[in-house]
């Protein structure tokens, strides 16, 4: 498996793009099962979860073309010639229960696997199947799939989430769109891939009042058709890579970064100490004195503090001139990157789902584990501040939600190279 090696010590200065946002760009993809139109995504990531989710759809009978080199996926699907999407595609990437909502909507039958566990906890489905249920579709779970059909089509329906789930939030706005009458989801997610996702269905001719807020309302409509649509910036590598000159120090212009997209997070920042600014072309971070202050975190759904950035922002507080408390309310079981940095000298003491961290001086380069995507990144942003080498093994993980971090960093002055496994 892959190693990154890191050097610390270094200052960053420059610019650095921020991709297009995984998490929307594969909810967009799934979308475009529900019309036989080509959908054209622009500013798509460069990542292997796309890739994954790409071999799904052309399972399912999508036809796909990666254009520019990656960054424009060309999605038709005249008509789904498969409604079961198989397991062994499905248990690489929970997005993949995506499909499940389009397929039902538009041809009134699908299956689809159970995704199966999760590193940072059980993320079930429950929500989605509930949810797509109070839309009129009979579900049966048989041998890890589920069974759905609608026979005489969705229908539009009242629908409140009893907690905010971004995943089933989605799910249900998809099939909605081509359900009868009218639905109106309660509670629904307000993260601006929810809003991205209403952005492009209006695009294909869907009715849609309220993605942003806590109330959606969908008019069904009889089809959709084809559309173009940006994918919108990714605001967890922009918060990532907004922390790089945090723990390095220097200062770093986040090309396509915006605020609103941050504003919880970016508080954070300011508060120990970072300055944040708006530029014309996105924003700028700078750190410029000494020791950062200690700050308290409580994750929560947007506009909160993201979860996606928590162990990152462990990093820059494992440094920090004080005692921070990191609370994590959305996954349990998502401090696994805290043993890796206690080996490269950080003061943790980790209590369910609290995590007390006191500032040292400096971290020291270690070889550490990752354990997830956001826990790989983070391990690699911490050696950027730490003194010496620090070597992250079994950062596959790291190439499912970030593209060509050595290569924006190194532009950026630091010293980081990957090494394949054969060395």
């Amino acid at each position: 498996m892959d190693s990154i090696i890191v050097e610390g010590g270094r200052e960053l200065g420059g610019s650095i793009p921020i991709a297009g946002a995984k998490n929307a760009c594969l909810t967009l993809m799934p979308a475009t099962l529900l019309t036989n139109e080509p959908v054209t995504l622009t500013n798509a990531p460069r990542l292997s979860d796309i890739r994954t989710m790409r071999t799904l759809l052309e399972s399912l009978g999508v036809e796909a073309a990666s254009l520019q080199d990656g960054q424009v996926q060309v999605l038709s699907t005249r008509e789904i010639g498969n409604h079961r999407a198989d397991y062994d595609i499905v248990r690489k990437m929970r997005a993949s229960i995506l499909v499940l909502g389009p397929m039902l909507a538009r041809d009134g039958h699908a299956v689809v696997s159970l995704p199966g566990g999760c590193a940072i906890g059980a993320r079930p489905v429950d929500l989605h199947l509930k949810g797509l249920e109070a839309l009129g579709a009979k579900l049966e779970l048989s041998e890890g799939y589920v069974h759905a059909s609608a026979p005489t089509g969705l229908k539009g329906s009242v629908f409140e989430f009893p907690f905010v789930s971004v995943g089933a939030t989605e799910n249900i706005l998809m099939a909605a769109t081509l359900a009868k009458g009218t639905t109106v989801l309660k509670n629904a997610a307000r993260e601006p891939e929810i809003v991205d996702l209403a952005t492009c269905l209006i695009a294909m001719g869907a009715h849609i009042d309220g993605a942003g807020t806590s109330t959606i309302t969908v008019e069904g409509v009889d089809r959709l058709h084809g559309a173009t649509h940006p994918v919108v910036t990714d605001r967890i590598e922009l918060g990532t890579y907004m922390l790089a000159p945090a723990i390095a120090g220097g200062s770093v212009e986040l090309l396509g970064g915006r605020l609103d997209l941050v504003e919880a997070f970016a508080a954070k920042l300011n508060e120990t100490g970072i300055e944040v600014e708006e530029t014309a072309n996105g924003l700028r971070v700078s750190r410029k004195n000494g020791r950062v202050n200690a700050v308290n975190v409580i994750t929560a759904p947007h506009p909160g503090f993201p979860t996606d950035l928590q162990a990152q922002m462990m990093a820059l507080l494992c440094t920090a001139n004080g005692t921070s408390v990191l609370e994590e309310r959305i996954f349990e079981n998502r401090f696994m990157h805290a043993p890796e940095l206690m080996r490269m000298g950080a003061r943790i003491d980790v209590h369910g789902g609290t995590a007390t961290v006191t500032g040292v001086e400096r971290l020291k380069g270690a070889p550490v584990m990752a354990t997830d995507l956001r826990a790989s990144v983070s391990l690699i942003l911490a050696g950027l501040g730490a003194e010496g080498e620090t070597v992250v093994n079994r950062v596959y993980h790291l190439d499912r939600g970030y593209e060509r971090v050595e290569e924006k960093l190194r532009a950026c002055g630091a010293d980081i190279k990957r090494v394949k496994a054969d060395g």
